[in-house]
Parts: C-alpha cells; sequence; structure tokens
C-alpha cells in the first residue's frame, strides 16, 4: 500500500478495529495510531514514498518455568501488548533498516558467513535469520525498514526475541506468502542468537513472541517442541499482569546468564546426559555429597531449582485450568523463592552493590501484602520483576512502586493472542 493512503487510512481510523484486536486494550488505540502515523511518516522520511507493508511483534512474559527452557524443561509463558512494529518495503538482496534512533548497518541477506566481529550486535541477527531460513529451503531477500518498538530493551521482555522474530515474519511475509510456521521462526531466531550474537538461550523467549497467547510450551524435544495454548483471561480472575522495569540492564551480564546453562550441563554431564531434563529426580537427590565435590555447591543449588521448576509449570497449568487462582499464585510464589535461594538470578555476584531486582521484590511485598504476588521475570540479574496485582490494588501499586523505580516504570499489561504478524 502507498505510504501516503496509509497515513489517511490510519488518521481516519480504518485500522482502528485492528489495534483493539491486537493491543487487547481500548484505551492504548489511539496511541498506537499515532504511533503507527509517525512511524510511517519516519519511514517517508528515510526512504521515499513508496509501496510498504507493516508488521507486528510481540514482546513476552514468562509466567512459569524460570531458566528450564535450555536444560529442555517446560515453560508457561505469553505474548504482552508491548510490540516492535515495522514499517518495510522491498529490496532485491540488502536489508537496511532504522530502528528507532539505531542505525543498523546494511546486511546482504545473501551473505551467511559468521562474523565475528557483529557478535551481539542487530546486524548479526538479521544475518543469522536470513542464513538459517536460506539453509532450510525458504526464500529470503531485501527489504527498507524503519522498525520502532515499546518492548523494554534489556529488562527481561524479550526485545531481542521480538527483533528475531520480526526479521523472521517480515520475510515469510514479504517472500513466502507468510507460510513460515511461527514456531519455526522461533527456532530459527534461536539459532541466529546461539550462533550468530553469540549468547546461550532457550527457545521460550522466541517462542512466545511468535506463536502469541498465554502457552505452556514442552520443550523435551526442541526440535519439535509441544505448544498448548491455555486459554485462560486472567482479567477474570481479578488480577492484572504487572510488569515493573527495576532500571538495571542485562546488557553486560551475559556470563552470568551463560553460566546458569554451564553449570546444570555440567551436573547433567555426571549422570552421562546432555541435559538435565534427563536427570531422574531420585537419582540428582541421591547423589547431591557427590555432585558437591565434582561440580559446585551452586550448580547443585541450580540443578534443584530446574527439578522443581519444572514440576511448577505443570500446577500453574492446572491451578488456571480449573480456576484456582490463588493456588496459581502460591505456586508462582514458590517460583520466585525457588530463583532467588536456588537458581540465584535475583542479582549478579560480579555486582552486589546493585540490587535493583531485590528492592522490587523486597518493596512489593511490603506494598501488595495479601493484594497480589511478585517474583523475578525472565533471565534475571537485572530488568523486571512480574507481580499479578487484584485489580482493585492496580493504581496504589503503580503509584507506590513508581516512588522507587519513576514515572511509568510499572506497565500494566493485557495477553496478546497474536504472536508475529503482518498487520497491512
Amino acid at each position: 500500500m502507498k505510504t501516503e493512503l496509509l497515513i489517511s487510512e490510519l488518521k481516519a481510523g480504518k485500522y482502528d478495529e485492528l489495534l483493539l484486536d491486537v493491543y487487547v486494550d481500548e484505551s492504548l488505540v489511539g496511541y498506537h495510531r499515532n504511533r503507527y502515523v509517525e512511524a510511517v511518516e519516519k519511514f517517508v522520511s528515510l526512504y521515499g514514498s513508496q509501496d510498504v507493508e507493516v508488521y507486528s511483534a510481540p514482546g513476552r512474559s514468562e509466567v512459569g518455568g524460570n531458566h528450564t527452557d535450555h536444560q529442555h524443561g517446560e515453560v508457561l509463558a505469553c505474548a504482552i501488548n508491548l510490540d516492535v512494529i515495522a514499517i518495510v518495503s522491498k529490496t532485491e538482496d540488502i536489508i537496511k533498516v532504522l530502528s528507532d534512533d539505531f542505525d543498523i548497518r546494511a546486511i546482504d541477506s545473501t551473505d551467511g558467513q559468521i562474523v565475528d566481529i557483529e557478535a551481539g550486535t542487530s546486524e548479526s541477527l538479521i544475518r543469522g535469520v536470513c542464513a538459517r531460513l536460506k539453509e532450510l529451503g525458504y526464500n529470503i531477500g531485501g527489504f527498507n525498514g524503519y522498525f520502532t518498538s515499546d518492548v523494554l530493551m534489556g529488562s527481561g521482555l524479550s526485545s531481542s526475541a521480538a527483533f528475531e522474530v520480526m526479521i523472521g515474519t517480515i520475510l515469510s511475509g514479504l517472500y513466502n506468502d507468510m507460510s513460515i510456521d511461527p514456531v519455526l521462526i522461533a527456532q530459527v531466531g534461536q539459532y541466529a542468537e546461539n550462533v550468530y550474537f553469540k549468547k546461550p538461550c532457550g527457545l521460550m523467549d522466541q517462542c512466545a513472541s511468535s506463536v502469541g497467547s498465554l502457552i505452556n510450551i514442552d520443550f523435551k524435544d526442541p526440535t519439535n517442541p509441544i505448544v498448548r495454548k491455555v486459554d485462560v483471561d486472567f482479567s477474570k480472575f481479578g488480577h492484572s499482569l504487572c510488569i515493573v522495569d527495576t532500571k538495571g540492564s542485562h546488557a553486560d551480564l551475559t556470563h552470568e546468564y551463560a553460566a546458569i546453562p554451564q553449570e546444570m550441563k555440567a551436573v547433567a554431564t555426571y549422570f552421562g546426559k546432555e541435559f538435565l531434563r534427563e536427570v531422574e529426580e531420585e537419582d540428582l537427590y541421591s547423589n547431591i555429597a557427590a555432585l558437591r565435590e565434582i561440580t559446585s555447591d551452586r550448580a547443585v543449588l541450580r540443578a534443584i531449582h530446574l527439578i522443581e521448576e519444572d514440576k511448577r509449570v505443570g500446577q500453574e497449568v492446572a491451578a488456571l485450568v480449573v480456576g484456582d487462582f490463588d493456588e496459581f499464585k502460591n505456586v508462582l510464589v514458590a517460583s520466585g523463592n525457588s530463583s532467588y535461594k536456588y537458581l540465584q538470578n535475583v542479582y549478579a555476584c560480579s555486582d552486589v552493590d546493585n540490587q535493583g531486582v531485590s528492592i522490587g521484590l523486597a518493596m512489593s511485598e511490603v506494598i501488595l501484602g495479601e493484594n497480589g504476588v511478585s517474583r523475578v521475570h525472565g533471565g534475571g540479574f537485572a530488568g523486571t520483576i512480574q507481580a499479578f496485582v487484584k485489580d482493585e490494588f492496580v493504581s496504589t501499586y503503580k503509584q507506590k512502586i513508581e516512588q522507587v523505580f519513576g514515572k511509568d516504570s510499572c506497565h500494566v499489561l493485557k495477553v496478546r493472542k497474536y504472536g508475529g504478524k503482518k498487520m497491512i
């Protein structure tokens, strides 16, 4: 569609119903209408007036299964109504993207060579997604794009996964008639992050962003994960999902994150296994003394977290399905306690003076009392906490927690039913 026509139709409200369907909050329709108009106008300023397509990829919130996916465990996660949007136009082979104010270097979509100096950059993710899709037999090609995101970077809402899913979804739309399966797009994104970006990660973030809704994912066979949608509306339980940005960043903590799967795998190796999902609970607990000698106390504690956390995912799903929200909250608290005590990802051992997540959890307990529960969110060490708060107490919680972390640090979110999506 021509950019001038798209701007005119957006301003006239033609897509308001679509925006409500995607973002699940009537109060946000005007905001997103203006956001899309400004994004198209920015595209025109960069690339000129031309035919464009519009795409969206959401951030995600992990609800259960903290650091289980990379050990082939189970998770419960949802897409949220914060997203990356992209205005794109087809070119030959070159992909050129401006992401908000960040000018990403142009990448040749046909050049799949791993470039070591690109590790940790957006360029590496673009190159990795293209290379993997090409290897799998899909069509790839170039595009000019302007991306803008309201997914908080480095905060545990998976801005990198949303970016990877966005690239895969655009290539699916522009060159493959939107035929690439969302789970495959997620797997391609994980491949790009592992191999090209050089960050070890599981598949949860990409899968939740690409598939959408509230989903239970079993990664026992990561080449063919079992994805089940959990048809639950949190609003029916009188609670809202709140994510609080504690103003820390994951950006310099890759080594802390990477130590978790490394230590868990060290425990698995003792049993002749590659991943902890393959180790029997009884075998783990009957060999604690030997494991302490061969690995480390922290590795043992992290293994205990994995064994128990994997069970908690099923408990959360079961509680939600039967409508027992009190039990769901009890399991959520148990998950958070385990992450703090055993997984030990609430603050970084390399930076003990900065414990924003710990402060957020402590203040949430003080503020909420019986009005909700909270836990560490996502990768941990810095970034965000998650809280389920009684609807009538949300404004009070938001006001008081923002006294600690600043205005607009508390985000009241909705579960989004769509993953990576061609909007227009």
